[in-house]
């Protein structure tokens, strides 16, 4: 069976597939493409066009038919043809232009239906002063975006296409001056020898890396702002970008991503330590906070002066529920209403936001669930989450902090200290590919730092 009946035979029950016989350059053809993916008429017209452009006079004197010469030049043919290499050029949004003696499959790049967006604002980082272009879900227009933030020479890319049932495209950048050649390597090995993976998720992708998947701190850091993907070349670090996926996977993530943006960079030097510490407050205000209320107030009330101990047995008077359970159930509330007002249409997510931050709190306090310094202490615990860089960046400090709520309610004060050494020991113990999560990347030519 011919090859062309084979793709035919596999797609005979997709309308949205069309295989069909012309006449171009005066020989005929078949031409094989998904009707959702080009413009079928003007891809047509613009191949005609450009045959009737053709100088037919300079094919070589060789070639006994000059319209192979002329067809050969439409598009570039595919080296030892088989199933799995035309359905990765179909599924790219390509034309295949098949004619017989000799036979040859030329793949054409065609004018294509737009299916993406254009270059618009980014929609989870925000950005006061600096460039406003965030990346979308384009490959190539991703490309080009990081190219204009660069603008230099050395930038390399290596593209790859993985997966056999689900092709998708894949781009690894890097800086040929900066980068870490061992890094580089280990990167282009692990995606080199499983190409043949269905890359659909981060979740794949980080398996194909070499990910343990129970990691809870991620292992790359996403971005959608060019300038972020633009400093991480410069310090050596690689940036990977997937077909359909509007961000810029960095590797390796360091724990400088937690609270520094190259954004900050063009505020005053003293601004941009002061919103890099109130950032670093933040992180330490969500881990310690919860498990400092349990400690002060179940397990080492002697700690606190006699008027503030007075007032916060008053403020939990009538509170059936000892301060462990009653910080638990009410932080799970707090989750709920975060992943609620993610998931919801944004014409109700502020809705649900008020109803739960204020009605909610309030009815709890007044039927005496709760004490009001809790809501006090976890409203702010919930704005310090959001201190963190990168809203990834932000779901393993959410964790960490029920580890040092529970070892508080265990140990009192001693506890909390526990689970922040427990978790220093933790992040200082994460490497990727040799490189600790500890460390602070300084680009190779800066000499001020």
């Amino acid at each position: 069976m011919k090859l062309t009946d084979q793709i035919r035979k596999r797609f005979e029950h997709d309308d949205d597939f069309f295989i069909e016989e012309h006449i171009l350059a005066g020989r005929p053809v078949r031409i094989m493409a998904f009707k959702s993916l080009i413009d079928l008429p003007k891809t047509w017209a613009n191949l005609q066009s450009r045959v009737r452009e053709a100088n037919w006079e300079i094919a070589p004197v060789t070639d006994r038919d000059p319209a192979l010469f002329v067809l050969s030049k439409l598009g570039q043919a595919i080296s030892e043809p088989d199933e799995v290499r035309l359905f990765a050029a179909l599924s790219s949004g390509h034309l295949i232009i098949y004619y017989e003696d000799p036979e040859t499959y030329l793949d054409v790049v065609p004018i294509p239906v737009t299916l993406t967006r254009s270059i618009e604002q980014p929609l989870n980082e925000n950005v006061l002063q600096g460039s406003a272009s965030a990346f979308n879900d384009d490959l190539i227009t991703n490309i080009g975006l990081l190219k204009r933030e660069l603008n230099t020479t050395s930038l390399r890319t290596q593209s790859y296409l993985t997966g056999n049932t689900s092709p998708r495209k894949l781009a690894l950048l890097y800086l040929e001056d900066q980068v870490e050649p061992n890094l580089l390597q280990e990167v282009s090995e692990r995606l080199e020898a499983r190409k043949s993976w269905d890359l659909y998720s981060l979740q794949r992708l980080s398996k194909a890396l070499g990910f343990q998947p129970w990691s809870v701190v991620p292992k790359f850091y996403t971005t959608e702002l060019p300038m972020e993907a633009a400093h991480a070349l410069r310090q050596g670090r690689i940036v990977l970008f997937l077909d359909r996926f509007p961000f810029a996977l960095i590797l390796p993530a360091l724990i400088g991503d937690l609270f520094m943006m190259e954004n900050d960079r063009n505020y005053p030097i003293l601004f941009m330590y002061l919103i890099r510490g109130l950032r670093v407050a933040g992180i330490m205000i969500n881990l310690i906070m919860p498990g400092l209320y349990v400690a002060l107030v179940s397990v080492n009330p002697e700690v606190l002066r006699i008027e503030l101990a007075l007032s916060i047995a008053e403020s939990r008077s009538g509170v059936p529920y000892p301060a462990f359970v009653e910080t638990l159930l009410l932080l799970i509330v707090l989750e709920l209403i975060i992943v609620a007002s993610v998931r919801l249409p944004k014409s109700i997510g502020p809705t649900l936001t008020v109803v739960g931050g204020i009605i909610l709190g309030q009815a709890v306090v007044e039927a005496r669930l709760v004490s009001s310094l809790l809501i006090i202490i976890l409203a702010a615990t919930t704005i310090a989450s959001s201190a963190v860089v990168g809203f990834q960046n932000s779901l393993p400090i959410r964790l960490f902090k029920y580890l040092t709520l529970i070892l508080a309610s265990l140990y009192g004060v001693f506890g909390v200290m526990s689970g922040l050494v427990i978790i220093c020991a933790y992040l200082s113990s994460l490497t990727t590919y040799g490189i600790p999560f500890l460390y602070f990347i300084k680009p190779k030519d800066d000499s001020n730092g």
